[in-house]
Order: structure tokens, then C-alpha cells, then sequence
């Protein structure tokens, strides 16, 4: 997909996102706002000074509206007076660690916040087409080489695995429940995970850890050096939802269901340790060492996707390869730590991806 269809179909179109202010979202957000979107944003306040929302100055420049999505009467009404053509539903408690410390949260937030966004839009007049964000860890992983399927078992060992898998029934529940009534209402659920790049700051997380450890000139200490995840960049799966987003508001029926979004199965495959290692090479600085502790908790050490069905019904592919999409995210942070610019920074490698350059 170029920059160009982008802008041709969501210029001058309203845009609801929740989640505007975390990582994915805030990308999501610039990108269409660039692209001449009428953006309307619903989340927390960003976590930090130096969020990726912060730095690109996206406040400025949408609707931004804090509030949370456990909060059903604030969502409703948000939705109603926006009148949005196209919604993203991101917003969620999106780590594993957290999920074993607050299960509670991480069920209301990823499951009945979900809920609430959905009532929404069952009772909106305006939406078009709902592009609702999962995970690829909604799928019940037996570690398989084999990458996951659409139609696969869904499940969850830890509370975040287990409550994304909970959220895409419930998606399931209305999509065939309420939403086939709206016939103008195109929606499906998206499943990706392990997406990399500039901005991303979360606690437990490869590469905002690698970077903290660079910043203060410490060793990258690694948990689990050995395991692998289907890297990509946070584009790649961006690119995904805003297309499919544009086929569902054009032909609702053929592209209503769930999608997955990720690399190729025959996509090189590279452990965390290659990860921090390529991390050094392009920033500049660094040293690696191995946390021998134990976790208390349980890690899955790989999972993969398989993204036929994108491939072939979207035309969707990835523009930038494992090796690419690591020497982009080292380099945002490289011009982070530098102090370049990082809104233009921003900017430039959404241009570089769309015309498959770095």
C-alpha cells in the first residue's frame, strides 16, 4: 500500500483510535493524520514525558481526549459526538508481566473495556468500519514451528494471553450477533505481536530495555536469550489495519472476520540475543550479558503466525525485513539519543517504509 491511497481514501474522514497515546497507537494516529484523517483520540495520559505521543507533538495536532475505556458512559458519548467513519480499537493492558501482577486490571481493561467499545458502536449510526486490535497471543500456543491460523484454538496461559483470547470471542459474539444487522458496518480483528520501533518505552520489553541499559551505559542484562518472536516493524502491521480498514468500509461482508499480520513463515528467525546484538551494532554502544535468575513466570519461546489468508485476499505483504526493521528502530533511538528531531525522524521513516526504502 502507498502513502498515496492512504491519503486518497482517508483524507477528510473522521478516525477514532483508542489507545492514541501507547506506542502502536500513537504511530497509527500520526500517520493518519499526515495522511489528511480527521483523528480523534481516546486513551490514558501518556506514561512518560518522553512518550512517542509527547515527542511528536501529536496533541497539537488531533482531537485528544483522555479517558479510560472501562469508563462506559465517557466512551458512548465520546463516539456519539465524534461521528467516526473508521474506529482502531488498541487501547489495552498489553503486557504479560503486569497481567500476572494485576489480572483483575488487565480482564476489565482488555475484556470489558472491549465490551464497552463495542456497545458503542452497536448503537452508532456513523461507523463505517471497526478495525479491533488483538494479539497474536490470543492463540493457545503449543509452541509450534508451525505459524498459527485464523480459525486455530484460541487460549491463554497467562492473564494477558488469556484475556486476549476472551476479547476476540467477544468480538466474535458480536460481530455475528449485532453487527451483521448494520449492513454498512464492516469490522474484523487483527491479530499481531512483537512489533519493534522508535518510541516504545514499556517496562519488560527487548528493545526499550536494551535502549534504557545504553542510555546509562549498563550491560543489556537478558532473561532469555534463546527465544525467538516474529520481529517486525511497528509499520508492518499499521499498514495492515489501515488497508484492511479501507476494504471493510468498501465491502463490509468479504472482509469482516479475523486477519493475522506478521512476517513470513520463512522469515529468518532471530533470538533475543541477535536482537540486542544488532541493537549495538547500529547504535553504536553497548555490551550484552545473561540473567541467569528464574522468572516466576512462564515465557513462551516461540510463536509465529501464518498470514495466508493477508497475503493473498489483501495483497498485503511486509516492505521491510527482520534485518530492516532492526536497523530502523536502532536508528530512531539512535536520533532520539542524539536529539535530532524526532517528530521529522518519524516522519521520514513512514515515507521510507511506504516507498520500501531505508
Amino acid at each position: 500500500m502507498k502513502l498515496k491511497n492512504i491519503q486518497n481514501f482517508f483524507s477528510g474522514k473522521k478516525v477514532f483510535i483508542t489507545g492514541h497515546t501507547g506506542f502502536k497507537g500513537s504511530w497509527l494516529s500520526y500517520l493518519l493524520y499526515k495522511s489528511g484523517a480527521d483523528v480523534t483520540g481516546f486513551a490514558l495520559p501518556p506514561e512518560s514525558p518522553r512518550s512517542h505521543f509527547n515527542l511528536i507533538n501529536l496533541e497539537n495536532n488531533i482531537n485528544h481526549i483522555i479517558g479510560d475505556i472501562r469508563d462506559r458512559e465517557l466512551i458512548f458519548d465520546v463516539i456519539k459526538k465524534s461521528k467516526p467513519d473508521v474506529v482502531f480499537h488498541l487501547a489495552a493492558q498489553a503486557l504479560v508481566k503486569s497481567s500476572y501482577l494485576d489480572p483483575v486490571d488487565t480482564f476489565l481493561t482488555n475484556f470489558v473495556g472491549s465490551l464497552n467499545v463495542l456497545e458503542a458502536i452497536k448503537h452508532s449510526e456513523s461507523v463505517r468500519s471497526l478495525v479491533y486490535i488483538t494479539s497474536d497471543k490470543c492463540y493457545e500456543n503449543i509452541e509450534s514451528p508451525i505459524g498459527y491460523k485464523e480459525q486455530d484454538r484460541l487460549g491463554g496461559r497467562d492473564p494477558y494471553s488469556a484475556s486476549k483470547a476472551a476479547a476476540e470471542i467477544l468480538f466474535s459474539c458480536y460481530a455475528r450477533s449485532f453487527f451483521k444487522d448494520k449492513l454498512l458496518l464492516g469490522s474484523a480483528s487483527v491479530r499481531a505481536g512483537n512489533v519493534i520501533g522508535g518510541g516504545d518505552w514499556a517496562i519488560d520489553r527487548i528493545i526499550p530495555d536494551c535502549i534504557r541499559s545504553i542510555e546509562l551505559n549498563k550491560p543489556i542484562l537478558l532473561r532469555n536469550p534463546n527465544a525467538t518472536r516474529p520481529w517486525q516493524h511497528v509499520l508492518e502491521p499499521l499498514s495492515g489495519y489501515i488497508l484492511l480498514a479501507s476494504k471493510l468500509y468498501e465491502n463490509p461482508i468479504e472482509y469482516g472476520g479475523s486477519w493475522n499480520f506478521g512476517p513470513s513463515v520463512n522469515e529468518k528467525v532471530f533470538t533475543v540475543k541477535s536482537v540486542a546484538d544488532r541493537l549495538i551494532k547500529h547504535i553504536g554502544k553497548g555490551i550484552v550479558n545473561i540473567d541467569e535468575s528464574n522468572s516466576d513466570h512462564h515465557e513462551a519461546q516461540l510463536l509465529q503466525l501464518n498470514c495466508d489468508k493477508a497475503n493473498k485476499l489483501l495483497n498485503w505483504h511486509p516492505n521491510w525485513d527482520t534485518e530492516q526493521a532492526l536497523k530502523a528502530t536502532a536508528l530512531w533511538y539512535k536520533s532520539f539519543i542524539e536529539g535530532q528531531d524526532v517528530e521529522k525522524f518519524t516522519l521520514s521513516q513512514i515515507e521510507d517504509y511506504f516507498e520500501g526504502k531505508l
